[in-house]
């Protein structure tokens, strides 16, 4: 919305500084992030009266976790979207396809989310909507956001999958694209859902991987930039670094309420969500297999659950004292904040890693 003042105003300077992505990237943290501040404390409050009992804490779980966690209120995740949303929505390039895709896998899987905790919440319990039911809708949203992209992008490897560390190599998947970017999204958005299981947990990761994002999309986006950093181009996806900007306001004003000891944990309301919206915005700068990387955390979360279920289906022992790995840990001894800032620091770790694959010059 405020790009388009710039438009109507490049005689004005102070007005045509909202054309800058830059700009606006830094506009779209600060309004998320006073955004969540300003109206968090009130829907903490909402929630917690209309939802009761709060969020269902398992019973199979750490044992300190039924005294610490009871009764906290979830569906946070619908602070950082209306803040993030609101907040793209003000700072973006509105004529932007990239853009409204993004927000359409994020508002998306949003909704899956929250009629997700809406039945966990009502019904007392960990079974919330069907999974397979879920997971069908999860790869309709997918499917769909996987086609835009692709017909986006038709001039700049609109259905192909590029390769970290050498620029020139692609395979052109035709029509399976489509379905390899809607299982990204879909993955990444089951991913981020497997790790909220502790205060911040989540949030921290989802944030750092949103600023590479953002950096990645600013500099692919262009073609200046793309030629001498030795990246492959792909024109218009430089306005989703707003999007990642208002990820990471409304992520740091969420983290505010969700340090420990929570107020309010996000929910699938927003682990959906976010997950989704970095799955989506892989998809459309071409990086999904950085995401992988940059995301490793998610991926090892997922894994660990994966290993755990086939190897007591097969054997009826369990690799892990319990999964996802977080809470193998804590049964280990670790306590939540030991688990919580060491995840943190493998998740900078992975990041770095995975913005070196980017073969800058």
């Amino acid at each position: 919305m405020l790009y388009f003042l710039g438009q109507l105003g490049e005689q004005f300077t102070a007005f045509n500084v909202f054309r800058y992505i830059t700009f606006r990237t830094a506009g779209a943290v600060v309004t998320a992030l006073f955004f969540v501040f300003l109206f968090g404390p009130g829907m903490i409050a909402l929630l917690r009266v209309k939802q009761g009992r709060g969020q269902p804490i398992r019973e199979d779980g750490p044992a300190g976790h039924l005294l610490t966690k009871k009764g906290t209120p979830t569906m946070g995740g619908l602070m950082i979207l209306s803040g993030a949303v609101i907040s793209t929505l003000l700072w973006s390039n509105l004529t932007n396809g990239y853009v409204w895709v993004v927000l359409f896998v994020t508002v998306g899987f949003g909704a899956i989310g929250f009629y997700d905790d809406y039945l966990k919440v009502k019904r007392m319990s960990h079974t919330g909507f069907g999974s397979k039911q879920r997971l069908l809708l999860e790869a309709l949203i997918g499917g769909v956001a996987a086609f835009a992209i692709s017909q986006l992008a038709q001039g700049a490897y609109g259905t192909s999958l590029l390769f970290p560390f050498v620029k020139d190599l692609a395979l052109n998947l035709g029509y399976f694209y489509i379905l390899f970017g809607g299982f990204v999204v879909v993955a990444a958005g089951n991913s981020v859902n497997l790790t909220d299981g502790l205060d911040g947990l989540a949030i921290v990761p989802v944030m750092v991987a949103a600023a590479c994002f953002g950096l990645i999309a600013y500099l692919v986006g262009s073609q200046n930039y793309a030629d001498y950093l030795l990246l492959n181009a792909v024109p218009g996806t430089a306005e989703l670094a707003v999007v990642c900007g208002a990820l990471i306001g409304a992520g740091l004003g969420f983290l505010w309420f969700n340090a420990p000891p929570a107020q309010i944990f996000m929910g699938d309301t927003g682990s959906l969500a976010l997950g989704g919206a970095l799955g989506a915005i892989a998809v459309a700068t071409k990086h999904e297999i950085v995401l992988a990387i940059i995301g490793g955390l998610f991926v090892l979360e997922t894994v660990s659950v994966i290993v755990q279920v086939t190897s007591f289906k097969l054997t009826g022992k369990r690799v892990f004292r319990m999964a996802p790995i977080h809470h193998h840990f804590e049964h280990m001894g670790w306590t939540e904040s030991q688990v919580v800032i060491r995840f943190w620091i493998i998740s900078f770790v992975l990041a770095l890693i995975g913005l070196s694959s980017l073969k800058l010059r």
